[in-house]
């Protein structure tokens, strides 16, 4: 019965489960835009770092929370030189 919960049917099922769960097939730089989306996230949860970003850009907190979310909604897909390989 153990065999069946093994380390790696568990990774499956969160990789299914959770969209942005890496992957043994995850690229470099696929790890690194769900690195940075996931912390303009954080910034944007956290009401202290959005405090902190308003006060040290001197900008709304409007403001702060349209530019990271521009950030978060950038283009997503290979990267410009994989682009321009084939």
């Amino acid at each position: 019965m153990m065999d069946r919960y093994t380390i790696h049917s568990q990774l499956e099922h969160l990789q299914s489960k959770y969209i942005r769960m890496d992957h043994a097939n995850t690229t470099k730089w696929e790890w690194l835009v769900n690195q940075h989306r996931v912390s303009y996230c954080s910034y944007m949860g956290h009401f202290g770092l959005l405090n902190y970003f308003t006060v040290a850009e001197n900008k709304s907190k409007a403001q702060v929370c349209f530019n990271l979310m521009e950030k978060i909604l950038q283009r997503c897909g290979p990267p410009l030189d994989k682009l321009e390989e084939s």
